[in-house]
Parts: structure tokens; sequence; C-alpha cells
């Protein structure tokens, strides 16, 4: 593997997965992911001229639990009512191997901060309906705070019930939309 062929590539929400996880009690980590969003990611023959948007609704939020689901969504976390997309829009793409870095701004809650991806291109293939895919794993760790995501509820142990670290991971099927000529 090498890198993925310069051209405009459409990410698959049936193929890929957008999640987190947070500390829950000082203990326990708790998973979510998000079922709706949607993104673009542009391959240029310059590498590193490379970009990526995506968008992701946030009121698609799953955690396998209804009733932390619509906490989530509500004005004590994502206010979804009103701010109901997060983002990410590439600033620039650092490296050019099998793993590299995309820096961006990411905005939750109306509240944009920058923040960096670390991304491993897991290579390109052609389905059985002859679209042609390229597949990512990317990570990244920020802080809810630094969003203005600051509810939360102290444990009579000590500690918070909700961590301040959330670590968001994705993993990305795209199909090409338009090739590089």
């Amino acid at each position: 593997m090498t890198i993925p062929a310069p051209g405009t590539y459409t990410i698959d929400p049936s193929h890929s997965e957008i999640g987190f996880t947070v500390r829950h009690a000082g203990i326990a980590k708790v998973r979510g992911q998000f079922t709706e969003f949607s993104g673009e990611i542009v391959v240029a023959e310059d590498f590193p001229q490379s970009r990526v948007a995506v968008e992701i609704q946030s009121a698609s939020v799953d955690t396998r639990d209804a009733n932390r689901d619509n906490h989530l969504r509500s004005a004590d976390f994502w206010d979804a009512e009103n701010q109901p997309t997060w983002t990410f829009v590439s600033t620039g793409v650092e490296g050019t191997g099998e793993e590299f870095t995309v820096n961006g701004d990411l905005t939750i809650n109306g509240v944009t901060k920058p923040a960096t991806l670390a991304v491993e291109y897991n290579g390109a293939a052609t389905d059985p309906f002859g679209n042609q895919r390229v597949g990512f794993s990317a990570t990244t760790e920020v802080s809810r705070k630094e969003f203005g995501l600051t509810w939360n509820a102290a444990l009579e142990t000590g500690g918070v019930l909700v961590g301040d670290k959330i670590r968001i991971v994705m993993e990305v099927s795209a199909i090409v939309a338009t090739v590089a000529a």
C-alpha cells in the first residue's frame, strides 16, 4: 500500500462508523456512535493538498441507552435541536505514507477548535458492484470542556460522572465519485 489514488471520494455511511468513548463514573468507558453522517475526501495529486469534510447529525447518537441518548441530545450536552450538526473541515495534511495526520477545525455545539486526526490508510479495492473504494481509520482526542460541554455530576466517592477527554474514532469506507485525470 502507498497512498490512495487521487480523486474525490464520498463516505459510504452504510459501511462506515463514527463513534466516541468517554470515561463514566471514573471506572468504565461508555461508547457511542452516530448513525447519520456524510463526508467527502479529496485526494490531491500533491498529497499534502488533500482535504476532508465531514458532517455528523448530533441527534443520531446511539449509546444503546435511550435515556442517555436523550440526555446527550438535550441542552445539557449537545443541544441537538439548536445545534444539529458537528463538522470537521481539514486545514492541512501532513505525511504521505500509510499513516499520516489531518489537521482541521472541529465544530461541536457551534464551538470550533483545532483538532488533529491520526489517520491510517487501509487500502483500496473494487467491491462486487464495481465501486472503487478506499478505507481509512482515524482517531482524535478532545476535551469536551473546550466545546462548552460542562454538564457533570459529582460522585460521593469523589470525582465526576463524565470524564473530560472524548476519544473520537472513525472507520471509513469511501466510494470514488471522480478520478483525477
